[in-house]
């Protein structure tokens, strides 16, 4: 067996979570120690935690792997709270992948109750895993070359890992706001990531905000102060919005108001046009000749 350490810490985001079907889910596959990789996850949990959310690391290659292979692990799983990283929840192992050994992990990585309570492990829809793999031996190598792994490409702004579709509005947010980062406290990348995923979420849906969203957009924007971020900006925003809100449903209130109060006038406004044709007939007859006056039987 050869002795080797590959390191490598991936970050797997998990959109549309709530939507998702009960059978088994995996992320990209990742190349370290000779093999490739792929985090293994069941959204609603598997027949023995049906509760929990299971997470679990697989050699995605194994049914090709030389006889009688072999990796020596040290694995660290987390489903990250994009709120805090010290309430992230992290589970690690150490496990020796083989041909009667392919995944390792947790069947209860995290309950599903707490992680739909809105307590930062899901955030518009979206829940992030990372997986921090030391591979410390191996036996049976296939030349699987790095560049095959297909982990997302990220581009830094301003201490920020984003993807290149996020970079153009990343650098228009420090544009416009250059302290908005300054007193930015984490220093962990993947929470630094997910905090500024959140931030572009916010923003870029603006003109989109019900009312009914309101709350729930200024529990998001309280967090994002927490996190350090100067967003004095934001809120101002927000409470423009929250305004205009508030009065459109004043109008729209008014107007049915009105609308009722108008009813019983409409009705008596027909009741006095009909009553209004009555006496105009009434009066076209009256000021019709007497033909009477001119009948030859009239002496």
């Amino acid at each position: 067996m050869e002795k080797q350490t590959d390191k490598k810490k991936i970050t797997w985001v998990i959109k549309n979570f709530a939507s998702l079907p009960s059978k088994k889910i995996h992320s990209d596959e990742f190349v370290a120690g000779g093999c490739r990789w792929r985090l293994e996850a069941f959204p609603k949990g598997n027949d023995y935690y049906s509760n929990h959310f299971s997470l679990e690391l697989a050699a995605a290659d194994s049914q090709i792997l030389p006889h009688g292979w072999k990796r020596r692990t040290k694995v660290s799983l987390t489903v990250v709270n994009q709120f805090s990283d010290k309430l992230s929840q992290v589970k690690e192992l150490e496990k020796c992948f083989n041909p009667c050994g392919t995944s390792w992990g947790f069947y209860d990585m995290i309950s599903l109750a707490k992680l739909n309570a809105g307590e930062g492990f899901m955030v518009n829809g979206e829940v992030i895993v990372a997986v921090k793999l030391d591979v410390l031996e191996v036996e049976g190598k296939l030349d699987v070359p790095e560049e095959s792994s297909p982990v997302m490409e990220t581009v830094d702004v301003n201490g920020f890992q984003v993807l290149p579709s996020q970079v153009e509005s990343v650098k228009r947010l420090f544009e416009r706001h250059v302290d908005i980062a300054t007193n930015f406290r984490s220093k962990n990348p993947i929470l630094k990531t997910s905090y500024m995923n959140v931030l572009l979420s916010l923003t870029q849906t603006l003109c989109q905000i019900s009312k009914d969203d309101l709350a729930d957009k200024y529990a998001v924007l309280a967090y994002l102060k927490d996190s350090g971020f100067e967003l004095g900006w934001l809120e101002k925003k927000l409470d423009e919005i929250k305004e205009k809100k508030e009065k459109e449903e004043a109008c729209l209130a008014r107007l049915q108001e009105m609308g009722e109060q108008l009813k019983p006038l409409k009705r008596k406004y027909t009741d006095m046009e009909a009553q209004i044709d009555k006496v105009k007939a009434d009066l076209l007859a009256a000021r019709a000749p007497d033909v009477s006056l001119y009948d030859d039987n009239v002496v």
